[in-house]
């Protein structure tokens, strides 16, 4: 069976790709996947030393993958979704480069990695940010407090007002998934699975008008359907306290291995798996 890398939340920082670049050369995984969260914010110019003005893409991400692609003559797979804090307006180019081979854009699709289906998920219940590309109602139009609604804030994409008002998480997985068997199947979120030890922020003791807030931040849908369908393994990220605050980066129900690739500190939270061996996973912590 394929052995894989798995990280996520890398936001923009050169130094966390060049490290996955690195040890990916060396090691040779057949598979990367990449949890979402892949570019820096709006505004910062810092990973663009050479001021060439180029966008993230163009100027670091195609030319690392397309020297990692050199480098190994094209055996690693490169599997990734984004999240919530990226921009839908980025689709266009992660699409023009996975026509020239560098990686799969798997959101909302299913792909075949060998005998292994593989299906991939940008989207997250409502957080307190303002841009809204990936944020859907959960399973139901419920928001926590302190959060804004799918309906409010910054938008690049074409959703239609009546798809943001009724869109749920649960709904899109149902009809993602169909009636495919998961016994197999690697899942590719953002977003963690509802109070579990992936999804715990740092929230404890806070209020919003005398109301306390929930540290847990899932998807409510997402674990309903990890319980339901038990997929041999599903990656998160989003989170990148989660594995400071419950002290473990991996979760399980029942068939299910759950891994979180987010970190909350500089370096590179590396997680190496085999799919036929999803209990011997492993994390790094890579400086960079």
């Amino acid at each position: 069976m394929p052995s894989a890398f798995f990280t996520s939340d890398l936001h923009g920082h050169v130094g966390r790709y060049r490290a996955l670049w690195r040890a990916a050369a060396a090691e040779l995984p057949d598979a990367i996947f990449l949890g979402g969260d892949l570019f820096p914010h709006a505004m910062d110019r810092s990973w663009d030393t050479a001021g060439a003005g180029a966008d993230f893409v163009s100027g670091i991400l195609a030319p690392g993958f397309a020297e990692l692609r050199r480098r190994t003559a094209g055996r690693i797979r490169v599997f990734l979704i984004l999240g919530n804090d990226d921009p839908a307006a980025w689709e266009s180019d992660l699409r023009t480069c996975q026509e020239d081979g560098l990686w799969e854009y798997i959101h909302g699709r299913r792909v075949e990695w060998g005998s292994v289906p593989v299906y991939g998920y940008n989207c997250v219940p409502p957080t307190p940010f303002l841009l809204k590309d990936w944020e859907r109602y959960d399973v139901s139009r419920f928001v926590d407090p302190g959060c804004v609604s799918p309906e409010e804030g910054q938008r690049t994409d074409e959703l239609t007002a009546r798809d943001m008002r009724w869109t749920t998480i649960k709904e899109e997985l149902e009809a993602l998934a169909g009636d495919d068997d998961q016994a197999d199947a690697v899942w590719l979120f953002h977003t963690p699975p509802y109070d579990t030890r992936l999804d715990w922020a740092d929230l404890d003791g806070r209020t919003i008008d005398h109301v306390p807030l929930d540290p847990h931040v899932g998807s409510i849908a997402v674990r309903r359907f990890i319980e339901r369908r038990q997929p041999r393994i599903t990656l998160h990220g989003h989170v990148h306290e989660t594995a400071r605050l419950s002290g473990d980066w991996r979760d399980g129900f029942a068939a299910t291995h759950c891994f979180s690739g987010a970190h909350y500190r500089t370096g590179l939270a590396l997680v190496r798996f085999d799919p036929a061996r999803p209990q011997d996973a492993t994390r790094e912590l890579l400086s960079v």
